[in-house]
């Protein structure tokens, strides 16, 4: 337990450091910080606990699970495509992949609920998780699971659309 404590104070250390970066969002924590008396890190903090509960909780908990994995990753995914780096285009494109994966899943989502009551919160951490910066999942899980199947799947189904495009030329040429 006590090698978990340093790092969560080493993560809300570095969560307050970018807190205090210069941009619209920190600018507006800083109006919020100096209005209020209360530190910008516990605004985001209960901010995200709030989201949190909803997700557990709240009646539209699939809909902000969603926007939370679709506005930020379809912003930085049209920055990727207008830049020349080729890099964060592969980051992007192995997000959408697992998340339309997902979302295919998420038509057996009642049911999950039914069982797993923090499937939104799960499914919303998870999204974070494969876009963050700093973990880039997206890639880990892409290249990982993803990828050995498709690749797989594709070779076999390549296989088998030759045998079976052999097989018809063969019952359909004639003698």
């Amino acid at each position: 337990m006590s090698a978990s404590i340093p790092s969560v104070q080493k993560f809300l250390d570095d969560l307050d450091k970018k807190l205090h970066e210069t941009n619209a969002v920190t600018e507006f924590l800083g109006t919020l910080e100096a209005r209020t008396g209360i530190r910008r890190l516990h605004i985001v903090l209960a901010i995200v606990l709030t989201h949190a509960v909803y997700l557990i909780f709240g009646y539209f908990a699939e809909l902000l699970c969603n926007l939370i994995g679709f506005l930020y990753p379809a912003y930085v995914s049209i920055r990727a495509v207008e830049s020349a780096n080729k890099e964060d285009d592969t980051q992007w494109l192995t997000y959408w992949i697992i998340f339309a994966l997902f979302n295919f899943l998420d038509f057996f989502s009642g049911s999950i609920t039914k069982y797993f009551p923090i499937y939104w919160l799960a499914k919303c951490m998870f999204f974070l998780w494969l876009y963050m910066p700093m973990t880039l999942g997206a890639q880990k899980i892409y290249h990982g699971f993803v990828r050995p199947f498709l690749v797989y799947d594709a070779n076999q189904s390549q296989g088998s659309a030759d045998a079976a495009r052999r097989e018809f030329v063969q019952h359909v040429k004639p003698n």
